[in-house]
Order: C-alpha cells, then sequence, then structure tokens
C-alpha cells in the first residue's frame, strides 16, 4: 500500500509489515509492558494460548544429504516434526504421559527463554526448539508403541496330543494343530500350547488326572482350543471345566467314525463326544462335511459349528517320473487309509508296470500293518510296494516330486489334506469318495475335476480307475492338466488361522 504526499511524491510505501497494536486498548493487569503481544501471552502465564509464531529462522540445510550436520544425525531415530507442536492433539490419552494441561508446550518454553527477549531464565531448558520438539516426539512415539503392543495381547490356550512334534506319529491332526499354532503366534496371539500325552481317545487314568490338572491350572475365563481327540473321549474331565472356561472343541474326524471300530465301542465314544461337544462354547470343524456330521449326528445347532479347513503350502510343479507309473500313498497305516485295498487293487492290475510308495507311520495299528504285509508278500509285491514309514519335511517333498499319481484308497476322510498337498504340486489324484475329499479334490477354473473319484471299499473299482491310468495317455494328460491349474486355486494356512482366530475372537468379547 502506497501513501502519496501533497507534493505528488510518495512518502511511505508498506507491502508487508503488520499495523502496530500499541494503540489498541490494553486489558488492565499488572505487570503488563507495552507491547500487545507480550501482554496477551502474560495474561494467563503463557497456557492455553496459542504461542506467537517466532521469526522465520535461516534454514540449516541439514537434511541434505550432502551436509555434515546431517551425517552426524544420521544414526539417531526421530520423527521428523517440521514446525510441529509437540502438545497432543484432541481425543488423545497416552497412559503415563502428562496430558496437555500439565507440561508446556516447547515452543513456548523456548520463546520465553530465547535472547532478545528478557534473557534466557533460570531453571528453563535452553535448548533450541527443533531440538527438544525431536526429542519429545521420540518418547511420544515410544510410549505409543509399547503401549499398543501391551493392549494388543490375546492369549488362548491351545490343548494338544503329546506326540504333536513326534515323527513316528506324524499325522493331519498333529500337522493342522502346529500350523494353527504358530499361524495365530504370528498373528498377535499368545499362545500357551499345553501338550498332553496318553493314548487319545481312550486315555489310562494317569492322562486323564494330567488333563485335569492341566484345565484347572488355566484361569478362569480364559479362551481354550483343545484339540477333539484329547478332548472328546473324556466328558468327566471337561465338562467340569466348561462352566469356568471358553472351551472350543476342534474337531478333525468325529470319533465313533475311526474305521476299525466295533459298533459298540464306536456308538460309546459318539456319546462321549456329543458330551462334550454339547458343554463347548463353540466347535470347529476341518471340513464342511465335518461340520454337517457334527449337526446331524450329535444334535448340534448349525450356529454353534465352525469350519477352518486345512491350507496347503505353495510347492514347485512335481517333475513325476514318467509321467505314469509311480505311485504314492500317504498316511497312517490304520485301517481307515486303506491300504489294504490297495494292494489287493494293485494286484489286480499286476500285468501294467507301476510301483508303489506307502508313507505314513507304522505304529498306530500294529494288527492292521501285519495284514498289510501278509498281503504284500502273499502277491510277490515285496519289489514293487514300499512301506517307507513316516516321512516329513525334505523327505516328504521328495516322494511327492516323483509321484505322478496320488492314490487314497480311505474308508473314512473328513477333509483329506494329502489330496490338497498333491495339487499344490500339480500331482493329480485317484481317490476314494468319503467324507469332504470331493469337496478337497473340487475342480479347476474350466470346471474339470483333477482326478478320478471311486466308491469307498471298492476294490474292482478302484482297480478299474488305476487300469484307465495306465492305459489312456489323454486321459493323463487332460488331469495333469486340470491338477495345475487348480494349484493356484488352493488357500493357504493363513486364512485357516484367520477363520479359528474369528471364532477365538468371538468367544474373548462374550462375557464369562
Amino acid at each position: 500500500m502506497g501513501r502519496v504526499a501533497g507534493n505528488g511524491r510518495v512518502g511511505l510505501v508498506q507491502h508487508h509489515g503488520s499495523r502496530s497494536r500499541h494503540d489498541r486498548p490494553q486489558l488492565p493487569g499488572r505487570g503488563l509492558r507495552s507491547g500487545a503481544a507480550t501482554a496477551r501471552r502474560d495474561v494467563r502465564g503463557g497456557r492455553d494460548v496459542p504461542p506467537c509464531r517466532s521469526r522465520r529462522r535461516r534454514h540449516r540445510r541439514r537434511h541434505r544429504a550432502g551436509h555434515p550436520g546431517a551425517r552426524r544425525g544420521a544414526g539417531r531415530p526421530q520423527l521428523p516434526q517440521p514446525r510441529r507442536r509437540t502438545c497432543l492433539r484432541r481425543h488423545q490419552h497416552l497412559h503415563g504421559v502428562p496430558r496437555q494441561g500439565h507440561r508446556r508446550s516447547a515452543c513456548r518454553a523456548s520463546a520465553r527463554g530465547r535472547a532478545g527477549r528478557g534473557g534466557p531464565r533460570p531453571g528453563r531448558d535452553h535448548r533450541r526448539v527443533a531440538r527438544v520438539a525431536r526429542r519429545l516426539g521420540e518418547l511420544r512415539a515410544r510410549s505409543v508403541t509399547t503401549i499398543a503392543a501391551a493392549a494388543g495381547v490375546r492369549p488362548v490356550h491351545v490343548v494338544v496330543p503329546g506326540d504333536i512334534d513326534d515323527v513316528a506319529a506324524a499325522s493331519g491332526g498333529n500337522a493342522y494343530d502346529r500350523r494353527v499354532c504358530r499361524g495365530l503366534s504370528a498373528t498377535g496371539w499368545s499362545v500357551r500350547e499345553l501338550a498332553v500325552p496318553g493314548a487319545w481317545p481312550r486315555p489310562d487314568s494317569a492322562a486323564r488326572a494330567s488333563l485335569a490338572r492341566t484345565l484347572a491350572a488355566v484361569p478362569d475365563g480364559a479362551v481354550v482350543l483343545l484339540d477333539g481327540l484329547v478332548a472328546c473321549g473324556v466328558p468327566d474331565v471337561v465338562v467340569p471345566q466348561a462352566r469356568r472356561l471358553r472351551l472350543v472343541v476342534l474337531v478333525h474326524l468325529p470319533l465313533g467314525d475311526e474305521a476299525g471300530l466295533a459298533p459298540g465301542p464306536a456308538a460309546e465314544l459318539a456319546a462321549l463326544e456329543r458330551e462334550t461337544l454339547h458343554a463347548a462354547s463353540a466347535v470347529v470343524g476341518t471340513s464342511p462335511w465335518a461340520a454337517r456330521r457334527l449337526v446331524a449326528h450329535h444334535g448340534l445347532g448349525a450356529d454353534r459349528v465352525q469350519v477352518a479347513t486345512p491350507g496347503v503350502d505353495p510347492a514347485p510343479p512335481a517333475p513325476g517320473t514318467d509321467g505314469a507309473s509311480r505311485l504314492l500313498c500317504v498316511g497312517s497305516v490304520t485301517p481307515t487309509k486303506g491300504q489294504d485295498l490297495l494292494v489287493e487293487a494293485l494286484a489286480a492290475t499286476a500285468d501294467l508296470p507301476w510301483s508303489c510308495d506307502l508313507v505314513g507311520p507304522l505304529r498306530r495299528a500294529p494288527a492292521h500293518l501285519a495284514a498289510v504285509r501278509r498281503s504284500i508278500e502273499r502277491h510277490r509285491f515285496s519289489e514293487r510296494v514300499r512301506l517307507t514309514g513316516p516321512r516329513t519335511g525334505a523327505q516328504l517333498a521328495a516322494a511327492f516330486a516323483a509321484a505322478d499319481l496320488l492314490v487314497l484308497p480311505s474308508r473314512v476322510e473328513s477333509y483329506g489334506m494329502v489330496v490338497a498337498e498333491a495339487l499344490a504340486r500339480g500331482i493329480p489324484v485317484l481317490a476314494a469318495a468319503v467324507g469332504g475329499v470331493p469337496e478337497t479334490l473340487g475342480h479347476d477354473p474350466d470346471g474339470r475335476m483333477p482326478g478320478i473319484v471311486v466308491p469307498p471299499a471298492d476294490v474292482a473299482a478302484l482297480a478299474a480307475a488305476l487300469r484307465r491310468w495306465f492305459g489312456e495317455p489323454a486321459l493323463r494328460e487332460g488331469l495333469r492338466r486340470s491338477a495345475r491349474k487348480r494349484r493356484g486355486t488352493l488357500d493357504g494356512w493363513e486364512v485357516t488361522t484367520r477363520c479359528l482366530a474369528g471364532v477365538l475372537e468371538r468367544l474373548r468379547g462374550t462375557p464369562g
């Protein structure tokens, strides 16, 4: 703005300066100075009043990569806060950190103690404003991180069989439990694993007492995830604890459905399981078929039974051998898995070129193992059918890599984890259509099934399917192509963990 004197010349030109405040009315009070800005600050002692904006300082260029100051401060972690007030924003509360009314802003404290405004005052922090702000920022950041971590703790007690990590007793259920424990830990849960040795689901008195002590030591109101193999056969131990704990029972396979049981013991196990599941806060089945089976067989409400299917790890496509002759069967040697049926079906195709590895633990059903050995010897298959025992890790991966076809002749299956393991490597599957196996096998994106299913416990149908596999190259190629397409549609273990965590989280929010 310019003002023109009477003689036409410019007497005063003011472009940026603010109008003086000395002519404005001053508030009456003690110790007021002539400057309105100073008076305004002193009226309230500098509290609850936005601070004056300090003069713009010359940039020190310490953020530039080539500046010596940038190198000196590079190793110190700090929050970038240019010209940021250090006071807390609204709607924030930090435990152990004073609220805004209990501490002054670093900007106001330094402004009052800065040279040129009366000099430094005793007891004040005379460091530069930017350094004070950075330090306060570091304190605030550390406090928020610590508090958030403490608030995010979600404890869960997981009861598993004592042999969960025993390679000689490897099973799909144990693998599921181990992966779920790791997954929950990785997603913020505090997993307290409780391994209980015993011959589950029919433990002796010592195992019962151990489980009772284990559950009694869990604090009231805690969320407890129990493997159904441990929990379902001992309602006399589990049910009393259900009155004070939030129990989630994970059922891999209904106890009464295990193959090889006489009708009497099967009915007894089913009754024990029913009592346990009705007392639980929630039930989780490892497949949609298992959930439907539990609802129908035990009269459970459908809303009380959730599903958390097993995941599978990505794997490279299996090269196989010659594309046809190497057969693989993975599972504990028990009546449920049906290796005896497979040996008899192979005997009906003895004229064809094949070899077969039976991979899995050998000690779960000694009588059945002896029967399978006798069948192998009777058919003179000792060079063609191998009982390898359990395989895990790299050894199991090598067995899959060499396989051309996975064969699953099970009498009962809740899900069929080995089916997913084979499909993850692009290996076609020949399986009995039992339980959740058809759902696990599924279809590729083009709607084709990446395998062959046959009626359960039908040796003739299994042998006929093997002959088709060996005798029809176009069928083999189509199944292999479909299996490789199916690889990309499989869910990983993170999905399993997320489903199970959702059940646990809902129970955590339920009043005890």
